[in-house]
């Protein structure tokens, strides 16, 4: 079965920095697109940034663009988020997602979640 289990979340300071994992399991994800999202309270799941499992293109949204960078490693089958300078906007749970094809901005899109991390941000 396909298991995503995100870490990495917690509390940082505004302008600080996180870096959030997605271990990946299951199976290989040639073929997929990974995502990030997060989902702060009272709002819906918002794209961040997805990665092309075998080429390693990657997108992003234009908020996101320029603080936040989407990685991979393939021979730890992990998917990573590096957060820079971030916000009391940022504070929200992360979620990492696999899609089966080209990338996509939106849930219902992605075939495969995992349960979450809380970035919580001060001010």
């Amino acid at each position: 079965q396909v298991q995503l289990v995100e870490s990495g979340g917690g509390l940082v300071q505004a302008g600080g920095s996180l870096r959030l994992s997605c271990a990946a399991s299951g199976r290989t994800f040639s073929g997929y697109n990974m995502a990030w999202f997060r989902q702060a309270p009272g709002k819906e799941r918002e794209f961040l940034s997805a990665i092309n499992w075998s080429s390693g293109g990657t997108r992003y949204t234009d908020s996101a663009k320029g603080r936040f960078t989407i990685s991979r490693d393939k021979s730890k089958n992990t998917v990573y988020l590096q957060m820079n300078s971030l916000k009391a906007e940022d504070t929200a749970v992360y979620y990492c997602a696999a899609r089966r094809g080209t990338w996509g901005a939106f849930p219902r899109e992605y075939d495969y979640w995992g349960q979450g991390t809380q970035v919580t941000v001060s001010s």
